[in-house]
């Protein structure tokens, strides 16, 4: 259907996006070289650890808000998933160790310091970008150091129920740990990049998240937990943690080896 009179459509609100991606980062393309951070004028950046995404990475980079800048961490994807974020105009590093904690360490290490804080959320599709300034602006304004969303499925099936059990008992043994009233195990999420760097997480897995959340507990760090719609993946993705029982396994073997430290 065409789009009424002033509405742009939705493949010329995606190219505008895209070419202004590619207008504001001058580093677009580049790869993650150990101690390189890469300059972004005080743009929030987004780290988005990536393994197999194609598929979700152009309608999600092109929801990006304005002053946010994605930074896609390609994690031993086979599907071209770093071409096809070059080609919207995101910056790419790529990181040959495996595990989700590796993929965010290395975004995060990469990740400009002048803003002072990072944003971190999956690259399936699930989340909408256009909700990361409700998790970073208690951060940005002082208000908290950590900034955590709390899934709201959109739809019955979004959010397999051995998942959502998972989340549940983790979550309730993050609160008897740390005292801190969470109710998730942070799949989106916005912290100070210094302070996030001196919590020293060792996690390289799928207990990255926890790991990080314990720390903050132990720190004494204000955190706050927000509200986030959760949506299907991208169609041509598939889920390493909810998508299959054993992928959730394997996550809650990490998460509970962390909680076992």
């Amino acid at each position: 259907m065409a789009s009424g009179r002033g509405e742009p459509s939705a493949d010329r609100k995606n190219q505008q996006a895209t070419s202004l991606f590619r207008k504001t980062s001058s580093s677009a393309g580049k790869h993650f070289r150990p101690g390189h951070v890469l300059a972004f004028d005080g743009m929030t950046d987004v780290v988005l650890p990536c393994r197999n995404e194609a598929a979700a990475l152009p309608g999600l980079l092109a929801r990006m808000p304005a002053g946010y800048r994605p930074l896609v961490v390609d994690n031993g994807s086979t599907d071209g998933s770093a071409a096809v974020a070059r080609s919207c105009g995101a910056d790419v590093i790529s990181v040959a160790e495996p595990g989700y904690g590796a993929a965010v360490h290395a975004g995060v290490l990469a990740a400009d310091p002048a803003d002072g804080v990072v944003c971190v959320m999956d690259a399936d599709g699930s989340f909408d970008p256009a909700q990361l300034p409700r998790l970073a602006g208690p951060v940005l304004a002082g208000e908290a150091q950590l900034g955590t969303g709390r899934r709201r499925a959109v739809a019955r099936g979004v959010w397999p129920l051995h998942a959502r059990v998972a989340n549940t008992v983790l979550a309730h043994r993050l609160r008897r740990t740390t005292g801190l009233d969470l109710h998730d195990i942070g799949p989106i999420r916005a912290v100070r990049r210094a302070d996030l760097l001196s919590l020293g997480l060792r996690d390289r897995r799928f207990g990255y998240p926890l790991e990080l959340l314990i720390a903050a507990g132990r720190a004494g760090w204000r955190v706050v937990e927000v509200d986030v719609t959760y949506h299907p993946r991208a169609a041509g993705t598939r889920s390493k943690v909810t998508g299959t029982l054993l992928g959730t396994a394997r996550a809650v073997r990490d998460m509970s080896a962390v909680l076992a430290r």
